[in-house]
């Protein structure tokens, strides 16, 4: 890992004095800054009034956008998702942090929000003692995994995970005689299955577990088992159409085999894309590219349909909101049941930066002054400058990058 190509020069963006970009990027989150050496760590408390610990699983879905559902989108494509979406926490505006996999599973595991150049995933300071849901919870007297059905040393998942407290990786070789094999590893159909096993084995030695699944079948070139979704017409079997309704059907089996297990009751999961599947369009950043689905299961919530502008690091937060445990840590976002949650988000395309906040959006494009935008039938419309919401998005870059250098985000 090279640190010439990991890291990026920051003032193109922009200049701002660090003690500055702190104090704004305190106003933009909502949470007060009071130690540079561990910025916006901070105690919450459980939003269950019984605190009974219990387990969480993170399930991301490759490149599963928000048009692709019914609740969160315009296509019925995700019946099993939907279903869940009904009946527990639905988020039907959340906007990814980036268009690759490691930023949505870097937001996901430690609820960070993008950094300038490569994620935290692949670079040099961040491969050890990096804040992750595993070094959060370990201290509990929690087990940890994250399970994947395809080769994990891909964008140094491996590493990375391994090295920031958790306690085992499961990748494609771990699989005996898969179902379906692809070009990306096992069938997220083998995933379900083998993170099932895993979890009832956790049970059974009375261990307390964090995990975070990641899917892998949504993705070119959309190789697919038959006879387990009935294949859209009009579309080729390999498509991201079909692909969808795949990755929909494992959902919905992963689900049905928890349902029947004792660990269930106990357990928060959430079900949450990483990107959307491809982001393109005419304008400088296309907004609604970003736009992914998420739902956070458990057997003791009230459903809640969630419309406000929310983060993956807000998903993050409101799922261990509700794992019974008062925690102390310092993710960049806030449960929906925090009292004044900022409606924010920080989104990186290619090397532009979008920053919006309500329907406002601040577009930073290096080497260019930055410039204000209304966000409205998912077009960007120029209005006048916003001083103070330019100024709280360069602070965001300019806090993430003295974060990671300073190894202060753990």
């Amino acid at each position: 890992y090279s640190n010439k190509k990991s890291e990026t020069d920051i003032s193109k963006y922009g200049k701002m004095n660090i003690d500055d970009a702190y104090k704004y990027a305190s106003k933009a989150i909502g949470v007060d800054f009071k130690d540079k050496n561990r910025p916006f760590y901070r105690e919450v408390k459980t939003h269950l009034e019984e605190k009974e610990q219990k387990n969480l699983v993170i399930f991301i879905q490759e490149s599963m956008g928000a048009q692709f559902t019914g609740f969160a989108g315009n296509q019925n494509l995700t019946p099993n998702l939907d279903k869940l979406a009904s009946e527990n926490i639905s988020f039907t505006n959340l906007f990814s942090n980036g268009t690759r996999s490691v930023r949505g599973l870097a937001a996901l595991s430690s609820g960070t929000l993008p950094i300038a150049g490569n994620e935290v995933i692949k670079r040099n300071k961040s491969q050890n003692d990096y804040f992750t849901i595993a070094s959060l919870l370990k201290p509990y007297g929690y087990k940890s995994s994250f399970i994947y059905g395809g080769e994990a040393r891909f964008d140094n998942m491996r590493g990375w995970y391994l090295g920031n407290g958790f306690d085992e990786v499961i990748e494609e070789k771990d699989y005996k005689n898969p179902i379906f094999k692809s070009t990306w590893g096992v069938s997220d159909e083998d995933l379900v299955i083998k993170a099932n096993e895993r979890f009832k084995e956790y049970f059974a030695n009375g261990e307390k577990f964090v995990s975070v699944m990641f899917s892998s079948s949504n993705h070119t070139p959309f190789e697919l088992p038959d006879g387990k979704i009935e294949f859209e017409k009009n579309v080729p079997k390999n498509s991201v159409e079909n692909a969808i309704k795949y990755a929909d059907f494992a959902i919905g089996k992963f689900f049905e085999m928890a349902k029947q297990e004792e660990y269930y009751k106990n357990t928060v999961f959430v079900v949450v894309a990483d990107h959307n599947v491809r982001v393109y369009g005419n304008e400088i950043v296309p907004i609604d590219m970003f736009q992914i689905p998420a739902v956070i299961i458990s057997s003791d919530v009230t459903p809640v349909i969630y419309n406000n502008l929310s983060s993956q690091a807000d998903v993050l937060a409101t799922a261990l909101d509700l794992i019974g445990i008062d925690l102390s840590y310092p993710i960049l976002g806030n449960s929906i049941f925090k009292d004044n949650k900022k409606e924010i988000n920080l989104m990186l395309f290619d090397e532009i930066y979008a920053y919006r906040k309500g329907d406002k959006v601040v577009v930073l494009v290096p080497n260019l002054p930055a410039k204000t935008f209304l966000y409205k039938d998912k077009k960007l419309v120029n209005i006048e400058k916003d001083e103070l919401l330019e100024k709280e998005a360069l602070a965001l870059i300019y806090v993430l990058d003295d974060m990671y250098k300073n190894r202060s985000y753990k």
